[in-house]
């Protein structure tokens, strides 16, 4: 047991970070949130040290159940990153409104993640989906004066539910016929004979894994909470949790159902191309950006999808790269959103109201078409090269017909992020005026995330390169 704690230190900092952190907002309230915001930056900060620490480290724990590699601290470190810059910009946006419960169910979420990004078992697997799952759905309404915040998070809580009874079912359907919850006892029975029950368990155990990836047609909640939730957590959701369930996904079909491949494989590339074309034709009537975001999230997913359907080391490989950028991409967009505001400090989140935003805040208009762009996935901004990953992985996959079907998908894409950049400078100047502006924090993430993805990404793919691969080759 002693050795099994010493290598699961990133979850125990987040453990004792997180109850630490709730017990000083238990007695001292609300009054004292700005330590509260630090000691949980502080946990984040220590956890991801622990990562870095244990890199090298092949190794499983518990009886099997979670495994200390490469590929789930790949995750881990993007988890933590975007948990970390999730808390560090929330006080602006909640002002007085800012509580204590906040940085605690963002490091608890983040302790699920990480669950969930090293799990190989079916039961840490849900333990750690449930435990990220809860504090979600409370980030979600967080705002209880906003009736918004509050249908956000009654949809995410019911739909979510849903989700998960999906997912149990066929977790006791692949226990039922294989007599095991293990990845690599699963992948043993499945080399056999594939009977109708294991395939429903399959089916089952994926469509709950891709509500939490909002991939379609199970992304139903996404842009309403997207939408609701404020804008803080739904940056969060955009980015973090997204990794972690890509990265369980990623594991349960490559290392629990790698010999099914004839019946997982066909599943997810129906996922990929419906992400991909309801990702782009939803967002083109979008008036709201944060809805807008959260059908390009979609979208993206579906790109994402397109490596994982190779079922390849390459295929892997794509995905991770494609997770960080994304990563990258997606916060910076909604930071963007979080300084739009009207003279009287109130978030902007209408795409009419940035007409002519060139005009009067460069900047700022000049880093959002930035982001969109590399959404987009337009040369020569760094978003195209991941792109250009996942399709490559599936050529050489033999999946030629999908790389063509996502290819031309992607022109619909880049229609409503033009049209955004079209509104913004040649537009007239809209009468409600964006006037609010961020602090030096969220001007430096901005500007560092507009950089990086510009050409001055390129110059990091060996690096990225080396380092996906060195977390991919662990699945293999």
């Amino acid at each position: 047991m002693s050795a099994d704690l010493a290598l699961i230190w990133p979850e125990l900092i987040l453990t004792i970070g997180g109850l630490i952190t709730l017990m000083l907002g238990t007695f001292a309230g609300d009054r004292q949130v700005g330590l509260y915001q630090l000691a949980s930056l502080v946990t984040l900060a220590a956890a991801a040290v622990a990562v870095i620490a244990l890199f090298g480290t092949e190794a499983t724990v518990f009886s099997g159940t979670l495994a200390v590699d490469a590929f789930g601290g790949f995750a881990k470190l993007l988890i933590y990153a975007a948990s970390f810059v999730c808390i560090a910009i929330a006080p602006r946006f909640f002002r007085d409104g800012m509580r204590a419960e906040y940085p605690v169910l963002i490091l608890f979420a983040a302790l699920g993640m990480g669950i969930m990004a090293s799990a190989r078992d079916l039961m840490t697997l849900y333990v750690g989906l449930e435990l990220n799952s809860l504090a979600a759905y409370v980030l979600a309404s967080f705002m209880r004066t906003d009736d918004r915040s509050s249908e956000a998070g009654l949809k995410y809580f019911v739909l979510g539910s849903l989700a998960s009874g999906m997912l149990l079912y066929g977790i006791s359907l692949l226990y039922g016929f294989t007599g095991t919850t293990d990845f690599a006892g699963i992948a043993k029975a499945l080399g056999g004979e594939m009977g109708t029950g294991l395939l429903f368990g399959i089916v089952f155990v994926i469509a709950g894994l891709a509500f939490k990836i909002s991939a379609v047609p199970f992304h139903m909640w996404t842009p309403d909470v997207y939408e609701g939730a404020p804008t803080p957590v739904t940056t969060f959701f955009a980015s973090a949790p997204k990794v972690a369930a890509m990265v369980l996904l990623t594991r349960v079909i490559v290392g629990a159902m790698a010999p099914a491949i004839g019946a997982w494989q066909q599943i997810v590339i129906f996922l990929a191309l419906a992400s991909i074309i309801l990702g782009a034709v939803g967002a083109i009537g979008q008036k709201n950006i944060k809805r807008l975001l959260a059908y390009s999230s979609i979208n993206n997913v579906g790109f994402i999808l397109i490596g994982l359907a190779a079922g390849t080391q390459q295929g892997v490989e794509a995905v991770l790269s494609y997770l960080l950028v994304y990563v990258v991409t997606t916060i910076g967009s909604f930071l963007v959103v979080l300084q739009l505001r009207d003279r009287e400090g109130q978030q902007v989140e209408s795409i009419p109201a940035l007409a002519g935003l060139s005009q009067y805040r460069p900047g700022l208009a000049a880093a959002m078409a930035v982001f969109l762009l590399s959404l987009a996935g337009i040369p020569p901004l760094f978003g195209f090269w991941p792109k250009y990953l996942v399709f490559e992985a599936a050529v050489n996959a033999n999946l030629v017909p999908l790389a063509v079907a996502g290819i031309v998908a992607s022109v619909i894409g880049a229609f409503y992020y033009i049209a955004v950049i079209k509104t913004m400078y040649f537009d007239e100047r809209s009468e409600a005026e964006v006037s609010g502006g961020g602090n030096i924090l969220e001007g430096t993430i901005v500007a560092v995330s507009a950089l990086w993805l510009s050409v001055i990404g390129y110059l990091f793919i060996g690096p990225l390169a080396t380092a996906s691969a060195h977390a991919a080759s662990v699945l293999f």
